[in-house]
């Protein structure tokens, strides 16, 4: 893939990620957390993240009428370009939902399979992260490293529980075992920024099972042109069976005990 065509796919990604982020920080009630017990609020945000995704969408349908598109709320074309778009239009639902600032649009560009272009903007922090492979990993003019190596006791880790009650429990457990062999845990609640936050230092891990490929793709880049390790089971790369982005010590000392904790299963 040329440079230039990387070039094109990010500033195509980060126009989409930012008009996006506007349309939904701009475009939220301001009455939505007050009726967040209520069921009416649940439509609003579902009506937001396909107004969301049907703006990204009509963007690369217009830039890049070729290629072809996975999105969270059901888009998935498969092109003739070879590239592919990745799209969550709005991850961190919950927290969009309370009013909580860590939400964000995150939108990635494969190529071949590969993710060559990551962009996750995160519109109530003032943040867009963003990277190309082999090109670094960058919050806006600054470059990103994740956090230099330290033992596991004194590492900082992410991690998200899913919806189904019987996953929680289980993903409970797992952190019961985890949060005396670490400095603390933190529960974000939006995987793209979790990952983001990796790369900038501010944790230095993050694991979850239940991703989907939106919720991972262009964090998960972001992450390693930061200098993380990710990956998922051992020897596989992060999937929805397991995530985990780290530092390289600190993912060398908690993927053994993320499987031996069968973090991997329900």
């Amino acid at each position: 893939m040329s440079e230039e065509l990387k070039a094109e796919l990010l500033e195509v990604g980060m126009e989409a990620a930012r008009q996006a982020g506007a349309l939904l920080r701009d475009g939220r009630p301001a009455d939505l957390a007050v009726a967040a017990t209520k069921s009416s609020p649940i439509d609003v945000v579902t009506e937001m993240d396909i107004a969301a995704e049907k703006l990204i969408t009509g963007i690369l349908a217009e830039r890049r009428p070729e290629d072809g598109l996975l999105g969270e709320e059901g888009a998935d074309t498969p092109g003739t370009s070879g590239v592919r778009w990745v799209v969550d239009p709005l991850d961190g639902t919950v927290n969009y939902l309370y009013g909580l600032p860590s939400w964000g649009v995150s939108i990635a560009a494969e190529y071949g399979g590969e993710t060559v272009v990551g962009v996750v903007a995160a519109p109530m922090r003032g943040e867009v992260y963003h990277a190309v492979l082999g090109g670094g990993a960058w919050l806006g003019t600054a470059r990103l490293a994740c956090r230099s190596a330290a033992p596991l006791d004194q590492a900082l880790v992410g991690t998200g529980f899913a919806y189904v009650q019987t996953r929680r429990a289980h993903q409970a457990d797992v952190a019961q075992r985890i949060i005396p062999l670490v400095r603390d845990i933190r529960r974000g609640g939006s995987a793209a920024l979790d990952l983001c936050d990796v790369a900038a230092g501010r944790l230095d891990g993050y694991y979850e099972r239940g991703l989907n490929p939106w919720d991972l793709a262009a964090g998960d880049l972001i992450a390693r042109e930061a200098g993380a390790v990710t990956g998922g089971r051992p020897g596989e790369p992060a999937s929805g069976e397991l995530a985990l982005a780290a530092t390289p010590a600190v993912f060398a000392s908690l993927q053994p005990l993320l499987e031996e904790a069968g973090a991997w299963h329900d």
